[in-house]
């Protein structure tokens, strides 16, 4: 796979390049250009072609290596006009096992056949972030969906992946492709899909190895017309037999027989083909020696020198032969059909056929062992000055140059943090020794990043101190500053630059981490002294860390102002991710200082501003979502919270941050509760707890103590003392504000325990401390449960005189589920004081009681009137129950393609559907058509 900017003389045709310049080889996507001369196996061909109606939905075409597969899939498709059938071709490779990379080719490959399909999941994508699956394949059929005529998506090569998540993905495009949409694929192996449940269902066509061996007939017109031997009917058969018509085998038996006849047809074919016999694996061996060894010497040597190159071209073959016929030596190979392929229709890119080249490099290694590092090294070198940097990394790890790798990683850490591909850099930093990499402080700072979101805080400090010590001891880099290498030049310097800062910046992580807050503001300020005016991102992180020290330390006022300014500054920088995902970290503030309502109106103003941006979905939107659902549910907004949830779900990682994947399990987690399912609270919880990833911000409402409080509502006291001796928390501890949480759930627990009296204790100290702070959040917490333990140990006005101080200040606020889920004994409280108290206070406890009468929503709400539908919804959901293709709905409609996807999309969400056919089914059954 080439991969990275175009740049240079590289030539532009056949490629094809993303919205945000990662180009990738066009000739992946491009069905294989037929051979000039080619044995036309009609007797499979028609196997293939459906006689009306709809095709299967998977055709596959599986054989060991050299049978023909990619060819018999060409004839097949290039037979239709392209008026009778749509065909997106794929090439797949070794890097496509990565999901990101495979549905990125995937939509590219649908898109040279119907340009409109698949932009929004293309969009998302690029958004970054992790691997996303069933959203962007949801998108993406929802486009083959609205697409007329039959459609074929054909995988060539599928036995290269090897990645569950891939084979996940494929899956679920299998099980829910659309009628009139087939899926072909080449593969050596059964590949691990549904196969049996589409043989039960008569969905699959299946061409194996027993099919694809050439008959008799089809191997005489192979090795007497296409290669151009004159053999007698008897030899034919002879070959046919002793190859078992494996279409690789006789093209090597016949590349050999010429070099036997001799060039007046008088040399010993019988004798050769008598001789002719083995296994697969010997008769490749002796074949490709024959054929190696009868070579002229120039063309030995090309090939052997330029067998390390997965895809060649003119120039990079010069690079690495020294000499300057490379194009015209390749025009050559392919006339003489010695196993190369062209990967365009300009014969400008090949590749050689996957057994000659292992074959080509087993014999480089074994005889030319000192020439491989060397090929693979210039590689390297001619891609990184064509700024194909990603395949130039690739090649230089494979020369064993790890100073020169290293300045090519170097170069691409930029591009790679801000395309968030964390695992790409990963593996590249692991494949350095150690030595190389801490002589290098930008590549030793990453790596200690990187122990930092693995938990191993002793790495990161390691690591960081490598990266302080050689700040100045950087080594000068090999690679060339101008040309197309001078953008990423200007970003590696920028980013050595910014270095002392940003080191300090994770030491300030690290020490949050450990619950270190003067070593956090410490490391933060220093950040700040550091930090020059152009570097925004450790300015605005280092300003950030000095709010999270003041929210660990209870400062709560002194935590949102700064960490306010912190967000305002990453607004004047333009850096809006950055900015939109510090405001999920505020909002959260404002939540502990007591305000929900105002965390609301961050949330809402930074969602609009993130939905409408135009272009890729941000990296931090799915967030926003889930810090919104989270509010809205303490607020009582039940429904709204669930549709939330479910917009972050569909968004999926691409749409959240790291350091956040853990929230949207425990906001489900609180919404279950909240509908009375504690037994699923419980489960997210669970899934929650190994996501989270300290270090990020003060971890003030740990999971297990949230499970704890859950399980002393099931009535499981023995699992929540158990966590509080794991935990070590006492109801005679000090109180301090990172303790709080975990006190106020001990708290919980004395009074279901019947110890009543040691509760009000504890919870007199912590109302002592967050009146002092000027904590209100804390207040109304502390109060409500303080209310509970008095009305359990029977002093009622105590119990109503917190429980009127708590609603006094919690309901204006926006506080309703944290009353609400204590459960039966807070229904009785507030009950009384809605007979006996203040007409505010009782209005408060009447408004709470009230909103406990509410059903519980489901997670979507089902649409019950026309009216949750728009009159533009219901008139596309009309034509979508009809036999209209999608352009078609939009002529009707008078509206782009681009806006029905968008009409669809809603009603999708509304409906909760993923298929317009679902969408029917749903609406039927709701009465809406």
């Amino acid at each position: 796979m080439v991969s990275g900017a175009i740049a240079g003389d590289l030539p532009l045709s056949g490629r094809w390049a993303y919205a945000d310049r990662m180009p990738v080889l066009g000739t992946k996507l491009h069905l294989p250009s037929p051979r000039r001369r080619l044995v036309q196996r009609a007797r499979l061909t028609d196997q293939l072609r459906a006689d009306g109606g709809e095709g299967p939905r998977l055709v596959l075409v599986v054989a060991p290596a050299g049978f023909g597969k990619t060819t018999l899939l060409a004839q097949w498709l290039a037979a239709a006009e392209p008026s009778q059938r749509r065909v997106a071709w794929l090439a797949l490779d070794l890097g496509d096992a990565d999901l990101r990379r495979f549905l990125t080719h995937l939509v590219a490959a649908i898109q040279t056949a119907e340009p409109e399909a698949g932009i929004e999941a293309l969009a998302l994508l690029e958004a970054g972030g992790t691997t996303p699956t069933d959203a962007v394949l949801v998108s993406l059929i929802n486009d083959l969906d609205v697409l007329a005529g039959p459609t074929v998506v054909a995988l060539d090569d599928y036995h290269v992946i090897d990645g569950a998540a891939v084979h996940e993905a494929v899956t679920f495009l299998l099980d829910n492709l659309p009628p009139q949409v087939t899926l072909a694929m080449a593969t050596r192996a059964d590949p691990p899909l549904p196969l049996s449940r589409l043989r039960a269902r008569g969905e699959l066509l299946e061409v194996r190895a027993a099919d694809l061996r050439f008959t008799t007939d089809e191997a005489e017109v192979f090795l007497n017309e296409v290669m151009g031997l004159q053999l007698e009917p008897a030899l034919v058969a002879a070959l046919e037999a002793r190859t078992e018509g494996w279409a690789a085998g006789l093209q090597l038996a016949a590349l050999s027989a010429r070099t036997h006849a001799g060039a007046d047809g008088s040399g010993d074919v019988a004798g050769f083909v008598d001789a002719f016999s083995g296994s697969h694996r010997f008769v490749l061996d002796y074949l490709v020696e024959e054929v190696l060894d009868r070579q002229r010497d120039e063309v030995r040597a090309f090939l052997l020198d330029t067998s390390v190159l997965d895809q060649l071209t003119g120039g990079l073959c010069d690079a690495l032969t020294g000499r300057s016929d490379g194009q015209p030596m390749l025009e050559t190979l392919e006339r003489e059909n010695l196993f190369v392929v062209p990967l365009d229709d300009e014969r400008r890119w090949y590749r050689y056929h996957h057994l000659f080249a292992d074959a080509l490099r087993a014999r480089l290694g074994a005889r030319h062992t000192d020439r491989v590092g060397e090929l693979h090294a210039a590689a390297s070198r001619w891609l990184a000055e064509n700024g194909l940097l990603a395949d130039a990394v690739q090649h230089a790890i494979a020369s064993g140059d790890h100073e020169h790798t290293a300045d090519l990683v170097e170069l691409t850490v930029a591009d790679l943090r801000r395309r968030r591909q964390d695992r790409t850099l990963r593996d590249w930093l692991v494949a350095l020794p150690d030595d190389v990499v801490r002589r290098r402080p930008l590549l030793a700072t990453h790596v200690g990043w990187s122990r930092l979101s693995e938990g191993d805080f002793d790495g990161v400090e390691a690591w960081l101190d490598a990266a302080e010590a050689g700040l100045d001891t950087t080594p000068p880099s090999t690679i060339p500053t101008a040309g197309s290498l001078a953008e990423a030049v200007r970003d590696r310097e920028g980013d050595v630059r910014s270095l002392p800062a940003m080191i300090a910046v994770y030491r300030a992580s690290v020490a949050q981490a450990r619950g270190d807050v003067d070593g956090t503001v410490s490391h933060a300020r220093r950040a700040l002294a550091l930090a020059g005016p152009e570097d925004h991102f450790p300015r605005g992180a280092a300003a950030g860390f000095v709010g999270l020290a003041a929210w660990a330390a209870g400062d709560l006022g002194t935590a949102v102002d700064t960490f306010t300014k912190a967000v305002a500054g990453l607004h004047a920088a333009g850096m809006v991710a950055d900015e939109l995902g510090a405001t999920v970290v505020l909002a959260n503030m404002w939540l502990a200082r007591g305000r929900p309502v105002e965390a609301c109106r961050l949330y809402e103003r930074a969602l609009a501003a993130a939905e409408s941006r135009p272009g890729p979905v941000l990296s931090t939107t799915g967030d926003l979502h889930v810090g919104l659902a989270d509010v809205l549910r303490e607020q009582g907004h039940l429904e709204a919270a669930a549709g939330h949830l479910e917009a972050a779900r569909e968004l999926g990682d691409r749409a959240s941050l790291l350091e956040n994947r853990h929230r949207w399990y425990a906001a489900k987690a609180a919404l279950l509760q909240a509908k009375g399912d504690l037994d699923g609270a419980i489960a997210m919880l669970d899934q929650a707890e190994p996501l989270f990833l300290p270090g990020y911000f003060p971890d003030v409402r740990p999971i297990a103590a949230t499970r704890a409080r859950v399980r002393i509502h099931q009535g499981r006291l023995d699992d929540a003392r158990a966590w509080a001796r794991e935990r070590g928390v006492a109801a005679t501890d000090p109180p301090t504000y990172l303790a709080e949480y975990d006190q106020l759930t001990l708290a919980r627990l004395l009074v279901a325990e019947g110890v009543a009296r040691e509760a009000i204790d504890l919870l007199d100290r912590v109302l002592d401390a967050a009146r002092a702070a000027g904590r209100d959040g804390s207040l109304v917490e502390a109060s409500l449960v303080r209310a509970l333990a008095h009305h359990a140990n029977g002093d009622a006005d105590s119990a109503a005189a917190d429980l009127a101080a708590a609603l006094t200040d919690g309901v204006p606020a926006g506080y309703c589920r944290l009353f609400l889920d204590e459960g039966q004994p807070m229904a009785e409280l507030l009950g009384q004081v809605a007979r006996a108290a203040a007409h505010d206070v009782r209005t408060h406890a009447e408004h709470l009681l009230a909103a406990a009468q509410r059903p519980s929503a489901p997670a979507i709400a089902r649409p019950a009137s026309e009216e949750v539908l728009s009159d533009r919804e219901l008139a596309v959901l009309r034509l979508l129950a009809t036999e209209l293709s999608g352009p078609e709905i939009a002529r009707q409609l008078f509206v782009s393609v681009n806006t029905l996807r968008t009409h669809t999309k809603h009603i999708f969400t509304k409906l909760d559907v993923n298929t317009r056919h679902a969408a029917v089914r749903r609406a039927a059954d709701l009465g809406l058509l």
